[in-house]
């Protein structure tokens, strides 16, 4: 059992000082959004500083922090870091609703402030002083994000986290690859992300390969045709100093090319203790939720703490995050204290993360073609007891949790796409994907079937994929689940029962009577799955490798084995949802628009010729594929599918039933009657498809 698991499981029966938050520097306090207010909570105030956190190796809690014991710590033996700092409070924090919701960053970047207030600026990153529709505003959400990534390089309003680096060496591993032809690219795969600097004989003896499919093996890139470039860190005015630079692996002759795959492998140096990443948001929430010390900000004018609940919110990289910090422990506080009641990973998929380990690469996750061999789609996958099918291990991720009261209340949330791309599947399966898993009394599994990893933006362009990106939107769904949550935590309100596709079929009363299975394998969905001209239906799909990182992975979680070694045919078993005769998803909670299609909506897409590897999957991204207007049209396309007209006959019938199927989630809880009017008023976008003056 890895040692983190025992120190949590040891720290359940003692009780240690609690964490120190060494402080926060405050240099910024101003109104939000001009001053607005935001209906009964009033008008919002917006923070940002830095906090600073001191750590102590010896307590049972942070004994599994990786390398850890290697910082060298202040005068109080305590390993200190510091985090950027941002806040959006009620000004009256009597007027709030009681709960902080913790938005984990996405690669330094803040995201549910726009998934659940609208899309604002039209980035994932709000910008300042807008508050879109105000929807956590006017619910009254003390919303709090901080650093936790120490990779990261400042700018773009990044929230970094700046952790020690610890003198060990020890080889690394950068997969890169690009969608267009370049000269230089950075060895993290994505921009504004720094790392691991060689040691003198490690960029020496460095290897560049390159290969065209993950499965095929490596060729060799000769030294003298490529170099490392270092650039360096930028300066930083106000907050977060970043930790390590940029690395450029630069061809001296011809380029890198569409759709390779290219992997550099070197001795490096200087680890970041980057688990710390998991104890910074485990110490920050405590405090601010239980501190009554002066040095909270978020204390009451009478030095009451206002918070009685906290929630952790994540997408993607940061749903695996949420995954990670339960599986590990961390929602445990250095007391024993719970530190969030709720907690929605989204769009995590099957997936944990590269977060806690030697040379950490906390960006990195496993996707059918780019990045499929990193640690990060690792056993255990499910909330409830599982069994690992290649070594025998048992375990689940709220395992630390069973003896103690802190059970947290759980809704994973993901799109068709990560039953695709993202090893979805196996969250609510057994390893082999041969049974449904049991799924614990406090953990909600809501599929939003034809849906992709984030909804595409209208007008719909085509990118690096074959078909058009699909715009399915769960962002309304979301904002009714949050409201479920804190429903269930707060007053103990059971939520919407779960929605996801099962082996043994049925099983989801009101949205899926199936009796049949509805959670497949790849190539049953192929046979069920209508003949569409010009498509081409996927012949792979993401399935978790069990890789050999090591002897002493799974005890120290260092990777000493680069590139890791993987026998072919030794995978985890991924399953997808079965499909109707339109090719669109059953067993799942479908969205309003795929419950009354215009198109067929599927959670994979298929990269293009001149992006490369083509008939790869395109990363996270489903397909729209639009129905034939008119039966004529359906004909001379040879398209099997019933056209717009056959279905809805005019604008006005399509309308109607669009509102009937929003109406039977609002009865179930899936949908806030605030959304209900918006949606319908949306259907006037697509009134060109239907014959004009028929209303």
């Amino acid at each position: 059992m890895p040692r983190l698991i025992l120190a949590l499981l040891a720290l359940l029966l003692a009780h240690p000082l609690h964490a120190e938050v060494l402080g926060i520097d405050i240099y910024e306090r101003k109104p939000f959004a001009q001053g607005k207010a935001f209906g009964d909570v009033g008008p919002y105030e917006q923070i940002r500083g830095v906090v600073r956190f001191g750590v102590d190796p010896k307590l049972a809690a942070n004994k599994g922090i990786i390398d850890l014991e290697l910082a060298t710590p202040n005068a109080k033996g305590l390993v200190e870091c510091e985090g950027d700092l941002f806040i959006l409070v009620p000004q009256d924090l009597r007027k709030g609703n009681g709960a902080i919701l913790y938005d984990v960053n996405n690669r330094g970047k803040r995201l549910a402030h726009n998934f659940f207030n609208s899309p604002i600026s039209g980035s994932g990153e709000p910008v300042d002083d807008e508050a879109g529709n105000g929807f956590l505003m006017r619910k009254g959400y003390t919303i709090v994000w901080s650093g936790w990534l120490g990779e990261l390089l400042p700018g773009e309003n990044r929230l970094l986290l700046k952790v020690p680096r610890v003198d060990v060496k020890g080889p690394v591993r950068f997969e890169f690859s690009t969608n267009k032809a370049e000269k230089s690219l950075p060895l993290a795969r994505r921009e504004g992300h720094g790392s691991y600097p060689p040691t003198k004989d490690g960029e020496a003896k460095a290897v560049l390969t390159f290969r065209a499919r993950e499965q095929d093996p490596g060729k060799v890139i000769p030294r003298d045709k490529w170099k490392l470039n270092r650039i360096d860190l930028p300066k930083v005015d106000k907050g977060v100093q970043g930790t390590l630079q940029q690395i450029r692996v630069e061809a001296l002759e011809g380029e890198f090319q569409p759709g390779m795959l290219y992997e550099v492998i070197y001795e490096a140096e200087g680890s970041l203790v980057q688990g710390l990443g998991l104890a910074s948001v485990r110490d920050l929430i405590s405090f601010l939720r239980y501190d009554l010390g002066s040095k909270n900000p978020l204390q009451r004018a009478d030095g009451k703490i206002p918070f009685t609940r906290t929630h952790a919110f994540g997408i993607s990289q940061s749903g695996r995050f949420l995954r990670h910090l339960l599986w590990q422990g961390f929602n445990l506080d250095e007391k024993g204290r719970i530190v969030f009641d709720g907690l929605i990973p989204h769009v995590a998929g099957g997936g944990l993360g590269f977060f806690n380990h030697r040379f950490a690469q906390p960006t990195r996750h496993n996707g059918q073609h780019e990045d499929h061999l990193y640690p990060c789609d690792v056993f255990p996958f499910t909330y409830g007891d599982s069994k690992d099918s290649f070594t025998g291990r048992e375990g689940s991720i709220l395992k630390v949790y069973e003896k103690s009261r802190c059970l947290p209340k759980i809704m994973h949330t993901q799109s068709a796409a990560e039953y695709w791309h993202r090893s979805g599947s196996l969250v609510h399966t057994d390893p082999l994907g041969q049974q449904d898993a049991r799924i614990p009394d406090n953990v909600r599994i809501y599929a939003f079937g034809g849906t992709q990893h984030g909804p595409a933006s209208e007008p719909l362009k085509v990118s690096f994929g074959q078909n058009l990106p699909n715009p399915g939107d769960f962002r309304p769904l979301m904002r009714a689940l949050l409201e479920a949550l804190d429903d269930w935590v707060r007053e103990g309100k059971t939520p919407p029962p779960s929605v996801y596709p099962k082996i043994a079929g049925g099983g989801n009363p009101g949205f899926s009577s199936m009796a049949a299975r509805t959670l497949v394998p790849l190539e049953e969905i192929q046979r069920r799955f209508p003949a569409i001209p010009t498509i081409d239906f996927p012949k792979v799909m993401q399935t978790p490798p069990f890789a050999f990182y090591g002897k002493d992975y799974w005890t120290d979680f260092r990777v000493t084995v680069e590139p890791p070694q993987h026998k072919p045919g030794e995978d985890y078993v991924a399953l997808a949802p079965a499909v109707d005769e339109d090719g669109n998803d059953l067993g799942c909670l479908l969205v309003p628009e795929v419950r009354v299609p215009l198109a067929t909506y599927t959670g994979w897409n298929l990269r293009a010729k001149e992006f490369g590897a083509e008939g790869m999957l395109a990363n996270l991204m489903g397909s729209y594929i639009p129905f034939a207007r008119t039966p004529d049209q359906r004909m001379k396309f040879k398209d099997p599918r019933k056209s717009i007209a056959e279905r809805y006959g005019t604008f006005a019938e399509y309308r109607i039933a669009f509102f009937r199927e929003c109406q039977k989630l609002v009865d179930g809880r899936y949908l806030l009657e605030e959304d209900l009017s918006r949606l319908i008023e949306s259907r006037a976008r697509h009134r060109d498809l239907f014959p004009k003056g028929q209303e």
